[in-house]
């Protein structure tokens, strides 16, 4: 490793832990303490968490004699790593009135330290030794900020006169009205293609290894669905029509009575949404936003169309430059913008995440990491859909094509929309 590429990681781990303290800066010690659904993490305990992680993976096996903070942390702040032990449960997380924010904080500047005080001593081999670790640990954190905002975001919306998170001034969207899906379809060969992360650059473990697949000829929306097309959905009687849905959906949808995309409200007669920005009126012509798998796959049957493969949206999107996608920045705009229409690809990074119809599941010769590192993406393959791209939400650097997010089918509290394919 050379003296650039040691000093990068330095800087690095200085940026992203900063950026973390920048996303909270904003919130009192009340809002940071509260959990809303078992899904929910408490803002608190994210900001312990990520911390967690570099003292257990990095601080206490590469420096020698290292004092942990708080030894009852390990306890605290475990997610669900079984080889590191007993942890405590996630749905009462919230009941976490101690320790206090203070000394979260405090957690957190005494690790800083450490971590910046093991790359002045250490050597070059020592650091090649952690690479790994300490780029995961990276990508762990940027995740987490994500987590952060989408979990803010509910505690926010679940007050009784719910306030922006961070006040911005976004643009008065026109009239709302519905419209039939007309996109812009951009079609492609398929073939024998190979998928996956193939270099040396970072990626996590279940983006590889490289392989071949098949993919038949199709077709993809220039765009993410918009709240204009979603709404013509609502309005022509999509969620309840059960030819559109799949089993569970429905049964789900009628269960808890569900009519439209969360945190959409219907006030006065016209619509709007709960934002990191506060109430805003719905944009016609932004992307649809936290809506579920469910919802996703009866839309597109509703449309005609179908969701995509991950491996199409993959085969699309290989050219496409992450870097130019828009990024989540705790000074802009924390929500989806509006699209204009086109006939070339738009938002395939940086305004929601988009599901596809691909089961999460181990590509051709997939081994996890060894040790508890190896808990990280492999033991959640059962259950959960694909989604791809990267929202408004995604920290910087944290997208690339072969990048594989994960949900279960019911999750709607995360920044997730779609994109329409259809065979060819």
């Amino acid at each position: 490793m050379n003296a650039g590429a040691f000093t990068d990681l330095k800087a690095r781990f200085n940026a992203v832990r900063s950026r973390t303290e920048a996303l909270a800066a904003v919130f009192t010690a009340e809002d940071l303490c509260v959990q809303t659904m078992p899904d929910v993490s408490p803002g608190k305990w994210h900001l312990a968490h990520v911390t967690w992680f570099w003292e257990t993976f990095l601080l206490k096996p590469a420096q020698a004699g290292y004092t942990p903070f708080d030894p009852r942390f390990n306890y605290l702040f475990n997610s669900y790593y079984e080889a590191v032990g007993e942890r405590h449960a996630r749905p009462e997380r919230g009941f976490l009135t101690r320790p206090g924010l203070n000394e979260v904080l405090d957690y957190r500047a005494h690790v800083d330290r450490a971590v910046s005080a093991w790359f002045d001593q250490a050597d070059a081999e020592a650091v090649q030794g952690f690479r790994t670790v300490i780029e995961t640990g990276f990508a762990h954190e940027e995740q987490h900020q994500e987590l952060f905002l989408t979990d803010i975001k509910h505690v926010l919306s679940r007050n009784s006169f719910p306030e922006a998170g961070y006040p911005r001034q976004m643009q008065t969207p026109p009239q709302l009205a519905g419209a039939r899906p007309d996109p812009v379809w951009i079609g492609f060969e398929g073939g024998l293609i190979e998928f996956g992360h193939e270099g040396a650059e970072f990626a996590f473990d279940n983006e590889g290894p490289r392989h071949k697949a098949w993919l038949e000829p199709f077709a993809l929306a220039s765009r993410p669905v918009t709240n204009a097309e979603f709404l013509a959905f609502i309005e022509d009687g999509g969620y309840q029509q059960a030819e559109h849905w799949l089993s569970e959906g429905w049964a789900r949808m009628q269960e808890e009575g569900r009519s439209h995309p969360y945190y959409w409200r219907r006030q006065d007669g016209r619509w709007t949404h709960f934002t990191l920005h506060g109430e805003q009126m719905l944009h016609p012509d932004a992307p649809v936003s936290h809506v579920d798998y469910f919802e996703a796959s009866a839309f597109a049957s509703w449309a005609g169309c179908r969701l995509p493969e991950e491996r199409e949206w993959e085969c699309a999107a290989r050219d496409m430059d992450p870097s130019q996608g828009r990024w989540a920045d705790p000074d802009g705009l924390l929500e989806p913008q509006p699209l204009k229409q086109g006939s070339s690809f738009q938002a395939l990074y940086g305004e929601v995440w988009e599901w596809t119809r691909s089961a999460y599941s181990a590509y051709p010769g997939y081994q996890p990491a060894e040790g508890a590192i190896g808990e990280y993406n492999g033991k959640f393959m059962c259950g959960q859909f694909v989604l791809r791209g990267g929202s408004c939400l995604t920290p910087p650097d944290h997208a690339r094509p072969t990048y594989r997010n994960f949900f279960p089918p019911d999750a709607q509290w995360q920044m997730t929309g779609l994109r329409l394919a259809k065979d060819l």
